[in-house]
């Protein structure tokens, strides 16, 4: 009887590491970033009808990069946990730190024990009642967490973006701005991107119990020109 083929434990999990990473980059880029009344998630997404940003709870979004049916299986569960623990408690008890816990226990789970890791990379949005309680949480394929601070970027050539970014980025600007902002990022220096070629939403701090809203397609042209 032939001995198993050993692999060092670290290579495994390297192996693993490499194999998400690389079917995440082959996805388009996403960008989310705080401007004066809310955050602004804006992806590179020709599909009318597969969204990669969505309404979680009243106040919390959710965006996923990478394998469409893994983020968005993820999503669903997301909802539905939100949505009994409402129930259970209060629609004040659910926030985004708890459902980004879940989502990075499920990740590294799968990231360790299944056959291959989700190729997956989530981020979690939520704006609160003050600017100095807002949240951006980003979540990586084996459940690292990211507390990130004013903006993040997910997918894609994930660097690239985060430098064009960075060096238009201002925290207060309006949502206008902030979207041009944002649709240069990705667009890149030699290519220009087109308004059905976006998927842009929104977490307003409107007064309301529910902030999430969809920027249609003439409200994005009219940003771009």
């Amino acid at each position: 009887m032939s001995m198993p083929y050993y692999v060092p434990p670290e290579q495994f999990m390297k192996d693993r590491a490499d194999y998400a990473r690389k079917g995440i980059a082959r996805g388009r880029a996403l960008v989310a970033l705080v401007y004066d009344n809310g955050i602004a998630l804006v992806s590179e997404n020709p599909s009318s009808t597969l969204h990669k940003i969505s309404e979680i709870y009243d106040r919390i979004a959710f965006a996923g990069v990478g394998k469409y049916n893994e983020f968005d299986q993820l999503r669903v569960a997301g909802v539905r946990a939100a949505d009994i623990k409402g129930y259970q408690f209060s629609r004040q008890d659910v926030d985004a730190r708890s459902l980004t816990n879940q989502y990075a226990q499920i990740l590294s789970q799968v990231f360790s024990e299944a056959p291959k890791p989700m190729e997956v990379e989530l981020l979690v949005a939520e704006i609160g009642l003050d600017k100095k309680d807002d949240r951006l949480f980003h979540v990586m394929y084996d459940g690292t967490v990211l507390d990130e601070q004013n903006f993040s970027v997910l997918g894609g050539d994930s660097q690239t973006v985060t430098d064009r970014l960075k060096s238009g980025y201002a925290p207060e600007s309006s949502l206008k701005l902030a979207l041009q902002n944002a649709i240069t990022a990705l667009s890149g220096s030699d290519a220009s991107l087109k308004h059905s070629d976006l998927e842009v939403a929104v977490l307003e701090r409107n007064g309301r119990r529910r902030c999430f809203r969809r920027i249609a397609d003439s409200e994005i042209a009219t940003i771009i020109s």
